[in-house]
């Protein structure tokens, strides 16, 4: 599994880029066959009315599909557990629908001896 982080508005710290990574590797219980994590962190604009807006975007790319991921929050640590959360979903559902379609084909292949 290939991991690329990219901070955009603000500076990338080894405490972030360690941070980020610990919690897209642990992505891979839910799913094995996970090829590249591309996350891009930062602020949209700096002249937000609330305060600073961070964002997390994560595209993880599995076999045939890219799963696509978006969250904002208040502190940008907020945002990276966010996106982790929401993948983890996306991935348990990717999971769950690759082995019901597996399970399908294997009932279609079984023969019936009729007696």
């Amino acid at each position: 599994m290939i991991i690329n982080i990219h901070a955009t508005g603000i500076e990338l710290t080894d405490a972030l880029k360690q941070y980020a990574t610990e919690k897209m590797e642990g992505l891979t219980k839910f799913y094995e066959n996970i090829q590249t994590i591309d996350i891009d962190i930062g602020i949209r604009n700096h002249h937000h009315q609330k305060g600073k807006i961070y964002y997390a975007e994560c595209n993880v790319s599995i076999p045939g599909k890219l799963v696509r991921v978006v969250k904002e929050a208040v502190e940008l640590y907020k945002a990276i557990d966010k996106v982790k959360d929401h993948l983890k979903l996306e991935l348990k559902d990717k999971k769950g629908k690759m082995i019901d379609k597996d399970r399908s084909i294997l009932r279609g292949q079984k023969a019936y001896l009729e007696e």
